[in-house]
């Protein structure tokens, strides 16, 4: 896609500048898109002006000196209130004079492009037209209400001798009275009339109508000012001096409070709650409720509240201690305060230094020398690691014990609070005990600016020190240094966007110099907006990703509504992300607790790369001992797009992780200025996914004649161990008979296959499964004459059933009988056979004579009878028998131990072994297996036919299609031959298999280590959930007619950990929320969704939450203990 695609198609260009007048004057609409009569536009023009109407009657009653003030802006909301709710009755009675009953709609986008027919003036369909109406009889009676308080408010507050009086200044007055009254007017139309789509649309629906209060809202804060100034602002303090005093006259009860629900508010309170619920459950339910709930992971227990309790107690103790004893004096040399303001001067080097070791660029800038070089590995990182995980530790005692108490210690000491009778130290003093919990790294930061210029100007009469107290000094720099830091993210994140929009060839677009010029031109400016955007904590909104940048609206620092992890694009790739997860919190959760991701607050937002899969977590909340992330994964099948931004990432990993063996002492960071900073690496249990592919292997002839006698082998082994197990069900061969039912229920009459159905072709059909016709076959009997002849051969057991085989497309004749005997939906089947080849229905099953064995304890590993019934040729049976691998037979059976048996003889395996019924069952089973998957002929098979049988998609034959008939049969013999596919690679790369025990050692390898089968399958997400150690899938590609192989690997291997620019993910998210929710610019290829290696602006799109962004895995609130 090239730098010149549109950032609006026509249609959007057209619909964009129909609704941004309509957004500009709150909801007029007053181009249209078609031909409307001129009445729609005057009776607009009217209703907007009604607000100012009324006002100005009430401002020339209070000029003239009839009325005042105060009484014409009750008369002007009075008339507003009366206009208002008589709008809206009206908009009720034409909806019921149309039709009786309406549904009422929400308001809908959608409605923007729909064409109304007018009849008259004040016709219905005109009223419903400009004035939709509202969805709640109670917003009918609410917003009409406020809407005469608002004209109320907005009278008195525009009167014309108020404004003189405060400019002084004719034209002054007269320029914010009109420009006044335009925007009550736009307020009152958005709230009574129609409400426009605001830019700073936050969710995609408005149930409940909050956008119509939105510029009402903006409208009373300005006019407030003047009221909150005169009347709260001295209650609010008073009332709050007299509530502290009266209810803590002491300055040391005061410490205490603050202390104590300081250090309780920094805790992970949802979590101790729901432990402590999980107690109380556990002591009153009854054992089986125990039971039940033992599997809830608890992050909070006896060692944690001890732990708590001990720190509570002793910052308590501290507090009371030093203010008591050494808090009356003020700031100066050798006072106590000033000795613990170097303290903390001391601590945040040594915690800063701490800090910047563990990652691998220092500041972002320069390699750090201490951190391990061309780590690829688990075991060597491990090993590099381990001196920077003991400094970790050490960072971590310093935070979490060390650093609160020597904050605490600086503020019991301060002179200001031995007096309490104000409300500013409360507030800043309050703020600063929890903030040493809660935002350690921050807070001492806030305590060394603020000592540090205590030691600086010791002058007592300067501003500083005279009229401010230590707390609200520190709420001050508190909030300078972080719209400071806002500051300069969000200034990176401007010159990224101006720089790259000529140095990327691909963002380069005929505009671009434009743009940069004028932003040069305007610098100042810029600055400006970035100074105004940090000072609101708004994003920076780059409209669509240009360098032309606007003040966002503010959003909470999630940036999206709804419940955290509630939606996500799932599909087969998520699985892989559920499974990682945990693995990956824990991860997280050392790295957040040494300082491997720099200073983490509520906001910030890491990006994690490994194979092809792009971790994106965001940090929701943090306090003391514990931090709060929602982890999202992103799209595993990579667009161009994404492939693009993927490799920039993976190319900025590389150059950080495993290209340093060369690189000097301080080299600088190589992509320094991008968004995403390399921060550590840290050891995850995940799958490796590796893809070969298969050629020369499954195209060898030698590998696939020895693919079907492997077969039988794997088949007997499968067999016989199936039977085992079951076999343990049973007490003793006595009680065989009485079980047989149970054990092997008979499903002759179950037409129905449980397991996966296999796929058939209409154009494939086997007649392997039919006897050749002679030609004295009369093709109107019910068999060929052949078969009805009894060739029951010595040895064969009976086990050759009849089969009623015909002729595919031959007409069938029975008899009366027979025909009476079937049931309506076999004649149904019978008559409606739906293209398939002809299969007899409803025919009574065939008796099988009991078989005789020379052992009691056959019985046990007998097959089930309903698996004797395969329509095979009895030449095929002795051709079976010569190829079955008698001594691996002996060898299985060697090999089981039958331990659940109370009572057996010494000689069972040999009485076993020596068995020829049960040997002849074995026999016959595993010929009807490969009957079914491979017919009757002995050619080699084919690579297509093997992955067809692999995948369960081989073309219908009557064996097939008696085999898919047993859906147990079927799913052995499927995984035997998945099984025997793996075996023939393993022989291939590995070398053949030397005898009987290496190959048992292969097979148990795969029952218990393996799954084998399709990336399809469920039982693939099954395992991979399970944390099977191994995983192998069998692939086609048609277009390159190659066959891969793909097989996952369960190991702890090395992810990529990097930091992003929070500010500019904000910008862009606020970017993709105006431009699909306002402009609607849905388009798959636009502009701002291409791919932006320098921004991720793709990848930073997908994370964004649904539906406008579309991750695939979305995690719940993960919280992360940090001890």
């Amino acid at each position: 896609m090239g730098p010149d695609v549109p950032l609006l198609n026509d249609y959007k260009q057209e619909f964009f500048l129909k609704r941004f007048p309509q957004t500009l004057l709150g909801g007029p609409r007053f181009k249209l898109g078609y031909c409307a009569p001129p009445y729609i536009y005057v009776n607009q023009i009217i209703l907007f002006l009604t607000p100012w109407l009324w006002g100005g009657v009430g401002t020339l009653l209070c000029q003239l000196g009839v009325m005042k003030d105060f009484c014409t802006a009750a008369l002007s909301g009075g008339l507003m209130f009366v206009t208002a709710l008589a709008l809206q009755m009206t908009n009720l009675y034409a909806k019921q004079k149309t039709v009786t009953v309406e549904r009422m709609q929400i308001q809908n986008t959608l409605t923007d492009e729909d064409e109304f027919e007018f009849s008259s003036c004040v016709g219905s369909e005109t009223v419903k037209f400009i004035i939709p109406g509202k969805k709640y009889i109670i917003n009918t009676v609410f917003h009409s209400l406020l809407a005469g308080v608002l004209c109320g408010l907005g009278t008195w507050y525009l009167l014309p001798n108020r404004i003189t009086l405060l400019y002084s200044n004719i034209g002054g007055t007269v320029v914010i009275f009109v420009f006044g009254w335009v925007t009550i007017c736009i307020g009152e139309y958005s709230l009574i009339i129609n409400t426009a789509t605001e830019t700073a649309t936050f969710q995609a629906l408005d149930t409940y109508e909050i956008t119509a209060l939105m510029r009402p809202f903006y409208i009373f804060v300005f006019i407030a000012v003047d009221l909150a100034h005169r009347l709260l602002v001295m209650f609010l303090i008073s009332a709050g001096t007299a509530i502290a005093s009266y209810f803590i006259p002491s300055p040391l009860g005061v410490i205490l409070f603050m202390t104590g629900f300081g250090f309780i508010l920094s805790l992970n309170l949802s979590e101790i709650g729901f432990a402590f619920k999980h107690t109380m459950i556990s002591h009153l339910a009854s054992s089986k409720s125990k039971t039940a709930h033992r599997g809830l992971r608890i992050q909070f227990g006896w060692r944690e509240l001890i732990f708590y309790v001990t720190v509570l107690a002793f910052a308590l103790t501290e507090a009371s201690l030093l203010h008591q004893f050494a808090g009356s004096s003020s700031f100066s040399q050798g006072r106590p305060q000033t000795i613990a303001s170097y303290i903390l001067i001391l601590l945040l080097v040594i915690m800063w230094i701490l800090r910047e070791i563990q990652r691998v660029y220092l500041f972002g800038v320069f390699r750090n020398p201490f951190y391990p070089k061309d780590v690829r590995t688990v075991a060597v990182f491990m090993e590099k690691q381990r001196r920077l995980m003991k400094v970790g530790v050490v960072r971590r005692i310093l935070l979490t014990l060390v650093s609160p108490f020597a904050m605490i210690a600086f503020l019991s000491l301060d002179h200001s609070l031995q007096n309490l009778h104000s409300v500013s130290v409360s507030i800043g003093f309050t703020r600063m005990f929890r903030m040493v919990w809660q935002n350690t790294e921050n807070a001492l930061l806030d305590m060394v600016v603020v000592s540090a210029a205590q030691m600086l100007v010791f002058n007592p009469d300067l501003w500083w020190n005279r009229s401010l107290d230590t707390g609200i000094k520190l709420l001050l720099v508190g909030l300078l240094r972080d719209r400071l830091f806002q500051f300069l993210s969000k200034l990176h994140f401007a010159i990224a966007i101006l720089l790259t929009s000529w140095t990327e060839k691909k963002q380069r677009r005929r505009s671009s110099a434009a743009l940069i010029a004028l932003n040069v031109a305007f610098f100042p400016v810029l600055l400006a907006l970035v100074a105004v955007s940090a000072l609101l904590s708004s994003p920076l909104l780059p409209l669509f990703t240009l360098p032309v940048f606007l003040v966002g609206f503010p959003r909470p620092l999630r940036s999206w509504p709804g419940p955290v992890g509630g939606t996500a694009c799932v599909c087969s790739d998520t699985v892989y992300y559920r499974q990682l997860v945990p693995g990956l919190a824990a991860a997280l959760q050392s790295a957040l607790a040494a300082g491997g991701l720099g200073l983490s607050l509520p906001g910030s937002h890491y990006l994690c790369r490994f194979q092809d899969r792009l971790m994106w977590i965001l940090v929701l909340e943090k306090g003391f001992t514990y931090c709060g992330v929602n982890i999202k994964g992103l799209e595993l099948q990579e667009t161009s797009c994404h492939a693009a931004e993927a490799h920039r990432v993976d190319e900025i990993f590389e150059m950080a992780f495993e290209h340093q063996e060369h690189t000097r002492i301080l080299s600088p960071n190589p992509h320094f200025g991008h968004i995403l900073t390399p921060c550590t690496v840290v050891p995850v249990r995940l799958y490796s996914d590796a893809r070969n592919v298969l050629s020369g292997i499954i195209d060898s002839h030698e590998n696939l004649k020895h693919l079907k006698d492997d077969f039988v082998k794997v088949l007997v082994w499968m067999l016989i161990q199936y039977c085992y197990k079951k076999s343990k069900t049973w007490e003793s061969p006595g009680s065989a008979n009485k079980n047989k039912q149970g054990l092997f229920p008979e499903e002759q009459h179950s037409g129905a296959v449980k397991g996966s159905r296999v796929l058939r072709e209409e154009d494939s059909f086997s007649v392997d499964t039919v006897e050749d016709w002679t030609d004295d076959s009369d093709i109107f009997d019910f068999e060929p004459s052949s078969r009805t002849r009894d060739r029951k051969e010595p040895g064969q057991l009976g086990l050759a059933p009849k089969v009623h085989l015909s002729i595919p497309g031959s007409v069938e004749t029975e008899s009366q009988d027979f025909l009476q005997e079937m049931s309506p939906e076999d004649k149904l089947n019978r008559a409606v056979v739906l293209g398939l080849p002809a299969v007899d229905k409803g025919k009574q099953p065939e008796v099988l004579p009991r078989v005789e064995f020379s052992c009691s304890y056959s019985e046990l590993l007998s097959i089930p009878e309903e698996w004797r019934t395969a329509p095979v040729p009895s030449s095929k049976v002795s051709e079976m028998r010569q190829r079955f691998p008698e001594e691996w037979y002996h060898f299985v059976l060697s090999q089981l131990d039958f331990f659940h048996l109370k009572e057996k003889p010494s000689s069972l395996l040999t009485d076993l072994m020596e068995d020829k019924a049960l040997k002849d069952l074995y026999i016959h089973g595993v010929l009807s297996c490969c009957f079914g998957l491979f017919g009757l002929d002995n050619a080699v098979p084919a690579p297509r036919h093997v992955f067809r049988a692999y995948t369960g998609g081989i073309p219908w034959s009557a064996g097939l299609d008696w085999l898919t008939g047993k859906p147990e049969l079927f799913q052995l013999a499927l995984k035997a031959f998945r099984y025997t596919f793996k075996l023939m690679l393993d022989k291939a790369s590995l070398g053949p298999v030397e005898n009987f025990k290496e190959l048992v050692n292969y097979l148990e390898g795969y029952e218990s280590d393996w799954y084998i089968g399709l990336v399809s399958d469920l039982e693939w997400q099954q395992a991979v959930l399970q944390e099977k150690p191994y995983l192998f899938s069998l692939g086609h590609d048609p277009s390159m007619g190659i066959y891969t192989g793909r097989v996952l690997t369960l190991q702890e291997l090395l992810v990529q950990v990097g930091k992003l620019n929070a500010e500019a993910v904000r910008g862009q998210w606020a970017n993709l929320s105006w431009e699909l929710l306002y402009a609607t610019n849905d388009d798959e290829e636009r502009y701002s969704i291409q791919a932006h290696p320098a921004l991720l602006r793709n990848l930073t799109v997908q994370a964004a939450d649904p539906p406008l962004g579309y991750p695939v895995y979305s995690s719940q609130l993960l919280q992360l203990p940090l001890f």
